[in-house]
């Protein structure tokens, strides 16, 4: 599972726009397929942890005889190139998701999404033991444009063989333990460091990576959105980046890596990431927040790892980023009806029990389901994961590279801008107003 920071950047330009849609061609899911069937096309990233819907197929089109699926894939790379290629050659796909990089309200601001209300019949969140408040994250206006179907959230990974040789606890799962403090896992993380600019010899207490780098200030209680921004579109009408308290929240974040030390410079992220694809799995990092699509690799660890609570902050509302994948339809799709039994097969019980296993350990959002899921990492309790989720639900807040409008252009300044932190070449307080300046002028472009 790719990290969502890395699937979210900036727009690819569709220059490539003949050939990105012919890549398309031939698979669309508004030819019919032999007499009376229809075929259903599904768009996905050519990676297994999506492919694998393609050994489901055989299943599902025998209990759905007048239903044919076809799967198309691209590189990730070229997910949204292609998909807007072939949307504007009118050869747009029926079921995709926002596994590129753009998100949920940029597909809808532009018009990409078919309204499921019409077509939800006797389908029943509850039914599809999908929780209210996850299903609530796709609709507007109370009309509904994707159904979940995986549920990832933050959790808090720790190597238990460096918890063990410096003699420190580890921490606990539950997310009610208020003694669990940011504080706190600092002072663990201190413990746990051994700073060196020898790399072959630093080891790090905390990777403190809370989803993208606008929505940590938020678990420090600064809000760098304006509040209409969640009832507007996702489009904020201000942004509050050089207000004093998200500057606070910013020196916090970057001061575990250039003051407190106990964090790992973008240097050595980058020595081992090279090497092992995620600098936790180098060994030498303590603990690392992060999305829980790293329990998929946890059989890769050659250590033993466990699985902990995000500790409380400032903010006691949000600990915990929620990534919600949901199954959209396609505006232009001519079967809607047919593409939503594809998609309420896929969230179903057993179907998602299923895909636990062809995915690579892909969490379902089917809360039946998930208990498989919560048993599905060898060495790791599943009481544990269990807590655990159900901790990030309560605290949980959706991924704002889901919820903001043109949030792929916007990105690529946070990354640019706040790098000059990360590097340790200047101050948040250098850095904060001119991204303020540079955001507010892309907004009025793009917001007009």
């Amino acid at each position: 599972m790719q990290s969502k920071v890395m699937r979210k950047g900036m727009w690819k330009g569709v220059a490539a726009g003949v050939i990105a849609a012919g890549a398309l061609a031939g698979c669309s899911g508004n030819g019919d397929s032999g007499g009376d069937a229809v075929t259903i096309t599904h768009y996905t990233i050519d990676s297994p942890d999506r492919t694998f819907v393609e050994q489901l197929i055989p299943d599902f089109e025998a209990k759905h005889p007048g239903i044919k699926i076809k799967v198309t894939k691209a590189p990730y790379e070229q997910f949204d190139s292609k998909l807007q290629s072939a949307i504007a050659a009118k050869n747009a796909p029926d079921v995709t998701s926002q596994w590129g990089y753009g998100g949920f309200m940029e597909y809808y601001n532009k018009g990409m999404l078919a309204d499921l209300t019409p077509y939800l019949g006797d389908f029943k969140a509850e039914a599809a033991h999908i929780p209210k408040s996850v299903m609530d994250i796709y609709k507007v206006d109370g009309k509904t444009y994707g159904i979940p179907l995986n549920s990832y959230v933050s959790v808090l990974l720790y190597n238990k063989d460096l918890f063990d040789k410096a003699g420190v606890p580890y921490p606990p799962s539950d997310y009610e333990d208020k003694s669990w403090t940011f504080d706190e896992m600092v002072q663990a993380a201190r413990k746990l460091t051994i700073d060196s600019k020898n790399l072959a010899e630093a080891q790090y207490g905390l990777d403190f990576g809370l989803g993208e780098r606008d929505q940590r200030p938020l678990y420090f209680g600064a809000k760098v959105y304006a509040e209409d921004t969640w009832a507007n579109g996702g489009k904020p009408s201000k942004v509050n980046f050089d207000q004093p308290d998200v500057i606070a929240a910013y020196k916090k974040i970057y001061g575990l890596i250039w003051d407190e030390k106990v964090s790992p410079p973008p240097a050595f992220s980058k020595s081992v990431a090279g090497q092992f694809g995620d600098p936790f799995l180098s060994g030498k990092i303590a603990m690392s927040v992060v999305g829980s699509w790293s329990l998929a690799a946890s059989s890769d660890f050659n250590f033993k790892v466990g699985v902990a609570a995000v500790p409380q902050g400032p903010n006691p509302d949000f600990r915990s980023v929620l990534y919600i994948d949901p199954l959209f339809v396609l505006k232009d799709s001519k079967h809607p009806k047919e593409a939503l039994e594809w998609i309420q097969y896929l969230v179903s019980t057993d179907v998602q029990k299923k895909s636990i296993e062809l995915s690579g350990g892909n969490p379902p959002v089917n809360q039946e389901a998930a208990e498989t899921y919560y048993s599905h990492f060898e060495g790791i309790d599943p009481a544990v994961i269990k807590q655990v989720y159900e901790g990030a639900y309560r605290y949980g807040f959706e991924s704002y590279n889901h919820l903001i409008d043109n949030y792929s252009q916007m990105n690529e300044l946070y990354i640019n801008e706040l790098a000059n932190i990360e590097n340790g070449d200047k101050s948040a307080e250098e850095v904060l107003p001119v991204l303020q300046e540079k955001l507010t002028k892309l907004l009025g472009r793009v917001n007009p």
